[in-house]
């Protein structure tokens, strides 16, 4: 005899898949909890990672940036030593020109001529002082261009005054002026102004 099968059978099959899903659904949700979950951990694992690198770097760039504040005020005192030691060798080697340019405005001084105030700038000299004519002060720069220490006279100002004495009219007439002279370089002191 056939048998007939009366039960639903299509709607257990139904409820049977559906149930298959919900369990497939409720697992795969359960996958990407973990996965998220996981991902979570792997990726802040790497970002405190990255900030412990960004902190030693930071701590790196923080010493090596004490090391070039270190290195640039080495090489600034070592500029200012270098401009002191320039200095100083400039002083020895024109310390015996120095006794040579004294000794020669004695021999270029005429009869008549007296200074009052001489200085010195780099090779620059500047001898103010008073004449008795203006023909003493021609001959003053006469012979500071036949020394062979100085060279170059420029006459800056000449005024002539007049001083009375003791009560005369014709007083004696005087004539001020100031004369700039250059010191004759020696071989030592061309080197030394050509680098500057």
């Amino acid at each position: 005899m056939p048998r007939i099968n009366l039960l639903p059978w299509r709607e257990e099959l139904r409820a049977q898949r559906r149930n298959q899903f919900f369990v497939a659904l409720g697992g795969a949700a359960a996958a990407a909890g973990v996965l998220l979950l996981l991902s979570y951990f792997i990726f802040d694992g790497m970002v405190d990672g990255q900030r412990d690198r960004n902190e030693f770097l930071k701590a790196e760039i923080s010493e090596l940036d004490k090391l070039i504040e270190e290195i640039l005020d080495l090489e600034a005192s070592k500029s200012r030593l270098l401009a002191r030691m320039e200095i100083i060798e400039q002083l020895q080697r024109s310390r015996p020109g120095i006794v040579h340019v004294f000794d020669d405005m004695v021999k270029v001084m005429p009869d008549g001529v007296f200074l009052t105030e001489v200085k010195q700038t780099g090779r620059r000299v500047e001898m103010t002082g008073t004449a008795e004519s203006n023909t003493r002060v021609s001959a003053l720069m006469r012979n500071i261009d036949k020394s062979e220490w100085l060279d170059n006279p420029d006459l800056e100002v000449v005024e002539v005054k007049s001083s009375r004495r003791g009560g005369d009219s014709g007083g004696s007439r005087a004539s001020e002026f100031t004369v700039f002279a250059r010191t004759v370089a020696q071989a030592g002191e061309d080197d030394a102004e050509e680098a500057q």
